[in-house]
């Protein structure tokens, strides 16, 4: 019974990563909301989960960001949206860098995953 459930996990696994190797790349956008008052240095792009591809999933991240003086992201809290797509946005956001300040500040930013048609 064991062999057999491995065996469907696995089958299951192959088809999602033949499927998103094979499907069309799927666009993820990042905008500042209005409360941001720091400038992005530089900013990453998040990768659209393949499951959220695979499963045409669109919509908004909401995350509370951290900043350190020094223009570094310190610590990033999701506020808002999918959980199959606040991972890959969270991670991509704690590699933005911002415009150093005199003291460390908090950034709402808002990530936009929209898929190309």
């Amino acid at each position: 019974m064991k062999a057999k459930w491995a065996n469907l996990i696995l089958g299951y696994v192959l088809i999602l990563a033949c499927s998103a190797a094979l499907a069309p790349k799927a666009v993820a956008q990042e905008t500042s909301s209005d409360a941001t008052s720091r400038k992005v240095k530089s900013k990453v792009v998040p990768e659209y989960p393949a499951v959220a591809r695979q499963l045409k999933l669109q919509g908004k991240v909401r995350i509370e960001v951290m900043v350190s003086a020094d223009g570094h992201v310190d610590d990033t809290k999701v506020v808002g949206g999918n959980p199959v797509l606040a991972s890959s946005a969270e991670d991509a956001v704690k590699k933005w860098r911002f415009e150093p300040r005199s003291k460390e500040t908090i950034e709402l930013i808002e990530i936009v995953f929209a898929g190309r048609n």
